[in-house]
């Protein structure tokens, strides 16, 4: 799986999950007015944060090539310094010709996302498309802008569009699966789920469920309930087992049905299991393995 700057759901800084091609795109290209533009930088934009407190690095030189320039954006955004990046990316797009800037764009997104400036990051998304309409990782993030903007439904069109671009990639049907998910498909989102597992088994251990539940606006528990079913029917009992005692301390009332779904015919057989089961029903705490 090839290598590329993209955002999941958790802004993860160098994964391969961002890519959009929906949609109708005009002529010219969007223009950026922000923080290196003197004159702009009073102007307020959506959920933005004040980059100006942000800064760590001296202005782009003048003379810097614009391979220099992009390189130093990778370095600054690595050390968590988005605004400093952003400055570096932007430089570099001026000597950039417009037809080679669709990665440059895609990273200027990414670094908008991480200052929590998601209209600036659809933008820089769109022109990022524009450029390469088969950039399957800048179709990715546009469907995370739409995510984080709650407009599931719009989210879901975009991220199939990327998986049409790229059905390899996981952390595609990661995403698109998250998005079922809010939008209450569950079953669609079980299958999308089971897809990113079957192409990356450890896709779920890397990423950091506290954070994703923390998105989903759905009944308690129930997210880690689905993701404890998915994997015990792959016989990751070791993490299933992880999930089920977290959508318990989450408050999911509906764990009995677990005796009942064949997914989870191995997992009840576990000792483990027993243990918590056990302990739950005596109302003492569950045991930490």
């Amino acid at each position: 799986m090839k290598r590329a700057f993209a955002v999941l759901l958790l802004l993860s800084a160098y994964s391969s999950a961002t890519t959009f091609t929906s949609g109708h795109f005009d002529g010219g290209e969007v223009r950026y007015l922000g923080d290196q533009h003197p004159e702009d930088s009073n102007k307020k934009t959506s959920n933005s944060v004040s980059v100006q407190q942000w800064r760590m690095a001296p202005p782009p030189p003048w003379d810097a090539s614009a391979g220099e320039l992009e390189r130093k954006g990778d370095e600054l955004r690595g050390m968590k310094a988005p605004a400093d990046a952003l400055d570096y990316y932007r430089a570099a797009l001026e000597k950039t010709p417009k037809k080679d800037r669709s990665t440059l764009y895609n990273k200027c997104g990414i670094t908008e996302l991480q200052l929590s400036r998601f209209d600036e990051a659809q933008r820089d998304f769109v022109n990022s498309i524009k450029r390469d309409k088969k950039n399957s990782e800048a179709v990715n993030n546009l469907g995370v802008v739409y995510f984080f903007k709650d407009n599931y439904g719009k989210a879901i069109s975009i991220y199939q569009k990327a998986i049409a671009l790229d059905p390899t990639s996981a952390a595609f049907h990661g995403n698109l699966g998250r998005a079922y998910f809010a939008h209450k498909q569950y079953e669609l989102a079980g299958q999308e789920y089971a897809k990113a597992l079957d192409i990356d088994p450890d896709i779920f251990s890397r990423e950091s469920p506290g954070g994703i539940v923390a998105r989903m606006p759905q009944e308690k528990g129930l997210f880690s309930y689905v993701l404890a079913k998915l994997l015990a029917s792959h016989g990751r009992i070791d993490e299933s087992l992880v999930y089920l005692r977290r959508a318990m301390d989450e408050g999911y009332k509906g764990v009995d049905k677990i005796y009942t779904e064949p997914d989870f015919a191995k997992l009840i057989k576990d000792p483990r299991f027993t243990e918590m089961m056990n302990a739950r029903n005596a109302g003492q705490p569950q045991p930490q393995h």
